[in-house]
């Protein structure tokens, strides 16, 4: 795991795949802490990465920094970019918007024909930086965060995320083209406008289109 940035409210890091986002054992809170040197560190999540998504995220270090941290996403001041890889070509850009509804039973979430029990609208802008062997590089901001959003509106569209293991049919034999590109948010304390950006890793399919089109 990698620390990018740290002091006395918040922590910056690079969430490997397949680590729980939450403080359990095990999970990067945890992992934070054995990084820290201090099993007892107050690390906080805030926001939340799927378990086989990796990228940056930000955790609070202290009770005033979650709760201001946490107040920015509900209040929308809190911005998230991605970048995936997708099956298939897609638009030069564009937003998909759905109501997704959850399937606990299956732990996925679905497009719903329309309103109903536990159905919340979903909203994301897209951007595509390059196509190349029958797939799509994207960058995607997300305008509302839902659990499996961006899997779920693309694998409905008919373009499921390279390696993505529960949306897709395809075996791509790689970990999913999904990585948390940029986090932009004020700092819990002193109010100045931090953005952190990170390049996902040099390997398949990423690199198909670092090196062919030099698309971070």
């Amino acid at each position: 795991m990698e620390i990018l940035y740290s002091d006395k409210s918040i922590i910056v890091v690079i969430k490997p795949a397949g680590v729980l986002s939450t403080d359990e054992p095990g999970g990067l809170p945890d992992m934070i802490r054995e990084a820290l040197g201090d099993s007892h560190a107050n690390v906080r999540t805030v926001h939340r990465l799927d378990r086989v998504v990796s990228g940056l995220m930000v955790l609070a270090r202290c009770s005033k920094a979650a709760s201001e941290l946490s107040r920015q996403i509900r209040d929308g001041e809190f911005n998230k970019q991605y970048l995936a890889v997708v099956h298939g070509e897609t638009p030069d850009g564009g937003r998909l918007c759905d109501l997704l509804g959850r399937d606990s039973a299956e732990r996925k979430t679905y497009v719903a024909e329309g309103p109903g029990k536990g159905v919340q609208e979903a909203v994301l802008d897209y951007e595509c930086l390059g196509r190349a062997e029958a797939m799509s590089m994207l960058k995607i901001e997300l305008i509302t965060g839902r659990t499996h959003q961006i899997r779920c509106q693309f694998s409905s569209r008919s373009r499921p995320l390279v390696g993505d293991r529960k949306y897709s049919t395809i075996d791509d034999g790689c970990n999913i083209a999904l990585w948390s590109h940029e986090l932009r948010f004020k700092h819990p304390y002193t109010g100045e406008e931090l953005v952190f950006t990170h390049e996902p890793p040099d390997e398949y399919p990423w690199n198909i289109f670092i090196n062919k089109h030099g698309d971070g």
